[in-house]
């Protein structure tokens, strides 16, 4: 019987039935949608946030007047190409993460082996090449000035179209190169052209050495995102004076992105990592989506201003740090465990662990623990739960004026819960009755004692 207000059930009913969904939804509707809608909502979402005061309604009035179609045509044709300035921006800022990869020492990090036994090798370094980049930055717009430091917000209209023409084809090429030219035993294709360009046709494609989804996920994505705000901060300086709103947003956002990079090795042996291939969803997502859309509450901000004060400004601060902080030490369990095999204290005390087997693609068994203690005994995806308050409280500043600042919290939340759903199905195959033991353990999915 369904408790009063009982969430769970109502969201294990909804995700049983999305799972029974027919495979042409799945195969042929969804990235049929993604694909057609994704490309001209960033640009929208770009000019509602830098001309239209951030505005979805006054966004609703000119189409309402002009049209869908004319209106996207409109902001769209004038940067669909990009410019020169663009591609030469994109061209030395991917030439120069592509050289600290390769020439940055990093111990080398083995991720875990895939479905039909090979084993990812990666150079550890995230933490020294997200210092020079910044570093670098700071250097090359306030010491050298060989370039302004509000660029990237100055050109982002067309940098954003830049990108998505080269993204686009890019991940055509990753397409055919898992057919023709891939660099392991994981690839395949349905036969569904759609499908495969969207979902991807390998699962670590390397070009010249170098990890695709490395480059694209954290080396342009993450990266990116940290010149961006930065930018976004100088240009509120030139024309109104930088706020404490947006020292607090961009305050958080670098100290979450430089916790990712000290963690990099952690997101290595994630779902986006281990599971989903090298195609539109992935690639295009952290070349196009994220630089817009995991940016938009920092550039709302450009343009509004908002002094908090010092105590609402110190308060948002260390509450948005200490989600992060949260989130940081969640995922650190998990690693210790693994790192030591279980030979390590949680909470000051023996960790709850279940030994799981499973068997790879060629029926070799491997063994894994399961954590059920420490704040994975609070529920099996508890390290959602700061991430996104981590998020809220970098977007707080911005105050409730608008919509817009808060899409990105809408999305993350979308994102994260689907993930926590992904990932529950994907272990309930993989490890069978050891993950029935764990979730007898663990009964609560992300929010302990309610979902």
């Amino acid at each position: 019987m369904e408790k009063k207000g009982s969430v769970p059930i109502f969201l294990e009913k909804m995700s049983a039935a999305t799972t029974r969904l027919p495979i042409w939804i799945h195969r042929f509707l969804i990235p049929l949608i993604f694909l057609t809608l994704c490309p001209p909502a960033v640009f929208i979402f770009w000019y509602t946030a830098t001309a239209l005061d951030g505005s979805f309604q006054v966004l609703g009035d000119l189409v309402w007047q002009k049209g869908l179609f004319s209106i996207v045509a409109s902001i769209w044709q004038p940067v669909f190409f990009g410019t020169p300035l663009a591609w030469k921006i994109l061209a030395c800022f991917t030439a120069f993460q592509l050289f600290l990869m390769k020439a940055i020492p990093g111990k080398p990090f083995v991720g875990p082996i895939t479905p039909k036994g090979n084993i990812p090798i990666y150079k550890a370094n995230g933490i020294p090449c997200f210092f020079i980049t910044f570093v670098t930055f700071i250097l090359a717009t306030y010491k050298f000035h060989w370039f302004s430091p509000t660029i990237i917000y100055d050109n982002l209209g067309p940098l954003l179209g830049a990108l998505n023409c080269f993204s686009l084809l890019f991940c055509l090429y990753l397409y055919f190169k898992g057919i023709f030219s891939p660099s392991s035993s994981d690839c395949s294709t349905t036969g569904n052209l759609l499908f495969d360009y969207y979902w991807g046709t390998e699962l670590y494609p390397r070009v010249y050495g170098w990890d695709v989804k490395m480059f694209t996920n954290c080396r342009f994505g993450m990266m990116g995102w940290s010149l961006a705000i930065l930018s976004y901060a100088a240009k509120q300086e030139e024309l109104y004076g930088l706020s404490d709103s947006m020292v607090v947003a961009v305050a958080l956002q670098l100290l979450y992105i430089g916790k990712f990079f000290f963690w990099e090795t952690g997101y290595l042996r994630s779902l986006d990592i281990m599971h989903d291939r090298a195609g539109f969803m992935i690639c295009w997502g952290c070349l196009v989506w994220l630089p817009c859309i995991y940016t938009s509450p920092t550039l709302y901000l450009v343009n509004h201003p908002n002094q908090l004060g010092i105590v609402l400004a110190t308060a948002i601060f260390l509450a948005g740090a200490a989600s992060i902080l949260i989130n940081f030490m969640a995922d650190r369990q998990r690693q210790q465990i693994r790192a030591k095999n279980g030979a390590c204290l949680i909470w000051r005390s023996k960790p709850s662990l279940i030994q799981a087997a499973y068997q790879t693609q060629s029926g070799e068994t491997k063994q894994a623990l399961l954590l059920a203690s420490g704040w994975w005994g609070l529920s099996r995806h508890f390290h959602y739960i700061p991430e996104l308050m981590g998020a809220f409280f970098w977007t707080l500043p911005a105050l409730f004026n608008h919509f817009l600042p808060y899409f990105y919290i809408v999305f993350l939340t979308i994102l994260l819960v689907d993930r926590a759903f992904r990932h529950d199905k994907r272990c309930a195959d993989k490890y069978g009755k050891h993950w029935d033991q764990y979730c007898e353990k663990v009964p609560y999915k992300m929010i302990p004692y309610l979902f």
